[in-house]
């Protein structure tokens, strides 16, 4: 929290009508599903018999305590802290999630057999593309956001087109109009090279309205400041503009590099060895298709809550001066 509230409040989880409405909530959800043939059901074999038999009472024996345990789990966790607090439901939630992937009867052997081969060569090749393309992509935003904030009407002219032309195609029908359509005029390019080329477009021309928007949150009169002290241009941008912009620029920014890791699974449709097509090619033979989904997703998600982590940095490092 930027301003942390210095007024104590009640906690909301420790209102008698508040987790009486959870309690109800939860209560009337899961009676709307018939839980007697889970492994709950056989836990509750002692109280309700048969499961299979119990009918109407063994759905609302489970469904009421499936809700007391979810009520009891809240008002606990609202004794502990903040990050405890975090720790405790992110948990929760992974093995909710680990328990619910268990129910493919998914083959783990196989999993680990090639898993390695996912982390060597799809990975490897996934942070590859993405990361030329971050730095490419930045580059063309970073001349288009000029571009656009510019009294030149050609250069906005083109930077205009640029982000209305990429930004209202679908990025892969970008991918399939430069690696299928520019060898028709002679230039033939490699599936790396063209996904690469496209996404740099693509993500580019958001970036560009990030840049944009950023540049054009800082207050004119510092522009203005830097030029009458006999700044040049590069200057003015690089040590007085572009330091203000980071704190707005970054948290769109961040979304956008996520966004592009996982877009970069459409270079798939190229033959690319990154790390969708290796996950559907290495599954197909075998018909363990969920194994490697799974696997990748997974996979995915870690590469993810790494740059969550890397722009939750640069978010609190460029916020310094407005923390108390």
């Amino acid at each position: 929290m930027l301003y942390q509230d210095t007024v104590e409040s009640e906690v909301l989880v420790h209102k008698p009508w508040f987790v009486a409405s959870i309690f109800a909530v939860v209560l009337a959800v899961f009676l709307m599903f018939n839980l007697t043939g889970t492994t709950f059901g056989e836990l509750m074999r002692p109280a309700i018999g048969d499961p299979l038999q119990s009918g109407f009472y063994g759905r609302f024996a489970i469904a009421f305590i499936i809700a007391v345990i979810f009520c009891l789990n809240i008002v606990l966790i609202g004794f502990a802290s903040l990050k405890l607090q975090i720790g405790i439901v992110w948990l929760e939630l992974l093995l909710l999630f680990l328990d619910f992937f268990k129910s493919f009867n998914l083959s783990m052997p196989f999993i680990w057999e090639h898993l390695p081969f996912l982390i060597t060569q799809g990975v490897v090749t996934t942070i590859y593309v993405s990361a030329a393309s971050l730095v490419f992509a930045s580059l063309i935003a970073i001349f288009a956001a000029v571009a656009k904030l510019s009294s030149n009407g050609f250069a906005y002219a083109i930077a205009s087109f640029y982000t209305s032309f990429f930004r209202g195609l679908p990025l892969l029908i970008q991918i399939y109009l430069i690696y299928l359509g520019l060898p028709q005029l002679g230039f033939v390019i490699n599936a790396v090279p063209s996904g690469i080329l496209a996404l740099s477009l693509c993500v580019g021309a958001y970036m560009t309205e990030i840049f944009r928007a950023g540049i054009q949150s800082i207050d004119r009169g510092q522009w203005e400041a830097s030029r009458s002290m006999g700044f040049g241009f590069g200057i003015t941008m690089r040590r007085i503009i572009l330091p203000q912009a980071f704190p707005v620029i970054i948290p769109p920014m961040g979304n956008t590099f996520i966004a592009m890791l996982k877009d970069s699974s459409l270079v798939s449709v190229l033959g690319v060895w990154e790390l969708t097509f290796l996950a559907r090619t290495i599954g197909q033979p075998t018909f363990h298709h969920m194994e490697m989904l799974i696997t990748a997703a997974f996979i995915y998600w870690i590469m993810s809550a790494c740059l969550e982590v890397g722009q939750s940095r640069l978010e609190r490092y460029y916020a310094r001066s407005k923390v108390r």
